[in-house]
């Protein structure tokens, strides 16, 4: 007996996982930005609801991407096992579900900004390869299957036949992964021009001169072990965004262009960049999906040109009162005018900690903009900014129910004591940090089982656009415990205490930790 339906479906998975792949190939030696696959999934993510989105980031938070792409496999595989027992059933039917994928693709190929012309190469070749494998594996299958009507196994040089295809198949799809590994691997020269960038040193800077062999300010940090650090990692540090696959940007090709609502459009390079008087700033980031306690928040030490020194060379009209960020992979954000033109010092950043751009945070240039969300201001990959106006242009997040200013709100967390801990009777230390970007935090607070507020230890703020740390030394009994954090801004406004969802302008609420004192 030949199982012909499995046989059938396997045929239909090899079959579209070869035209998968060779799609790929073709896309990566035509059209490495824009990739069938990575097209299909930049465009889910542009269609989903913002609630689905939420859920996503605040179950996976930085691995939402890796799950959409292992979701999209699954479900690849399971429109090619299904094409193939269709077309065994039913001649083109399984070919037409080949032809409706590759719509689909072809689709999600035109959406895409940096899409071109041979970009649409890819998603042809996938289905061309796709249909033909499938033909020919299906016709050999029902060849096999006739031999067999008899009840046997059928005829073996029919079965040897279809076997050798489906064998000649699956070597190919290997072979040609391989191959669009290695047309990517010499065509992924972002790392060796990163590597190579010298930045200068900033004319001006927060951190402590070189001699003292610290990039943290005196008294700025407090040693109390399991507390975030106070300058995050660049590795550590959150990445929320639209990218599916990271776009590689050369940056001796790279520009960033200034229109709209100006006196003259103004275009620079990135040696242009690198040439004009940087200034150096610890400036803390908060995406507006971190939930109360979340993780999506972090410290760093940026290098840029401040925003305004840019808008002031193009001359901005007096009707403008926003500036549309663009991406090179086509994101946007609308950023109120005056967080770019005051004395915040909104930086067109080229360094992170010491170093030039990590790719996946921008390389070679970003937007980093204290005391706004980052889906309002931190444009990464920047390449236009054009000014205009809240009344005349949306920008890709509001267009999806998210508020269109996005202030930062004032927040804390507790790092210590860990959820469900268990720590040793006596004095407890409760400690974490807390924020207020452009405010600054005045004071923080911390209560134990819903008791009075007691006022907690703050270290020294590095500036009223980084968080701070704080401890809090408690006396305490065994016994299951819950401890509270608000922190006070410097215009006197105290961290909400009512639950609110991060939408539509971020999450408020007091982060609760219950932890267990033996």
């Amino acid at each position: 007996m030949i199982r012909r339906r499995t046989w059938a479906a396997a045929a239909g998975a090899l079959a579209v996982g070869l035209g998968v792949i060779g799609g790929e190939l073709a896309a990566a030696a035509l059209s490495p930005s824009v990739t069938p696959v990575s097209a299909v999934g930049s465009a889910v993510i542009d269609v989903l609801p913002p609630g689905v989105k939420d859920w996503a980031i605040s179950w996976f938070g930085a691995a939402d991407k890796a799950v959409l792409l292992v979701t999209m496999a699954v479900l690849i595989a399971v429109i090619a096992l299904a094409a193939g027992v269709l077309e065994y059933r039913r001649a083109f039917a399984g070919r037409a579900v080949v032809i409706v994928f590759g719509g689909v693709g072809t689709l999600a190929v035109a959406s895409r900004p940096q899409s071109s012309l041979v970009s649409f190469v890819a998603p042809v070749v996938a289905a061309v390869v796709a249909i033909l494998v499938l033909t020919a594996l299906i016709k050999a299958l029902r060849v096999w299957v006739r031999s067999g009507e008899d009840g046997s196994t059928g005829s073996p040089s029919a079965r040897r036949r279809f076997l050798q295809g489906a064998g000649g198949a699956a070597l190919v799809a290997a072979a040609t992964g391989a191959a669009a590994t290695g047309v990517r691997s010499s065509q992924s020269t972002v790392a060796q021009q990163r590597s190579a960038i010298r930045l200068p040193a900033p004319t001006e800077t927060t951190a402590p001169p070189p001699h003292t062999g610290s990039f943290v300010p005196e008294g700025a940090e407090l040693d109390v072990p399991g507390i975030s650090d106070l300058v995050t990692a660049s590795d550590d540090f959150y990445r929320i965004d639209t990218a599916l696959v990271v776009p590689v940007v050369d940056p001796a090709t790279w520009s960033l262009r200034v229109t709209g609502l100006v006196d003259r459009e103004v275009e620079i390079t990135f040696d242009d960049l690198l040439a004009l008087p940087l200034i150096e700033r610890y400036i803390t980031l908060a995406c507006v999906s971190n939930t109360v306690g979340g993780d999506l928040t972090g410290n760093a030490r940026w290098l840029g040109w401040p925003v305004r020194e840019l808008l002031a060379r193009a001359g901005v009209r007096p009707e403008a009162d926003m500036v549309l960020s663009r991406s090179v992979d086509g994101f946007t954000a609308g950023t109120p005018l005056e967080a770019l033109t005051d004395a915040r010092d909104a930086l067109i950043a080229v360094g992170m900690n010491g170093e030039p751009l990590p790719v996946e945070h921008g390389f070679p240039v970003r937007l980093v903009v204290p005391g706004l969300y980052g889906y309002v201001s931190a444009t990464k990959w920047v390449s236009e900014l054009e000014v205009t106006r809240f009344a005349d242009d949306k920008a890709y997040w509001s267009t999806r129910g998210w508020s269109e200013r996005g202030p930062v709100k004032t927040s804390s967390r507790v790092d210590v004591p860990r959820p469900n801990a268990r720590v040793p009777a006596g004095v407890v230390v409760v400690a974490g940090v807390a924020w207020a970007q452009h405010r600054g935090v005045e004071a923080v607070e911390v209560r134990v089982n819903g008791g009075p507020w007691q006022r907690a230890t703050l270290a020294r703020p590095i500036s009223a656009d980084t968080w701070c740390q704080y401890s809090a030394a408690l006396e305490l009994e065994a016994g299951s415990h819950t401890v509270q954090s608000r922190a006070v801004d410097r215009e006197g406004d105290v961290q909400s205490e009512a639950f609110v969802d991060p939408a539509p302008d971020g999450a408020e609420g007091l982060h609760t930790v219950t932890f267990t004192v033996t």
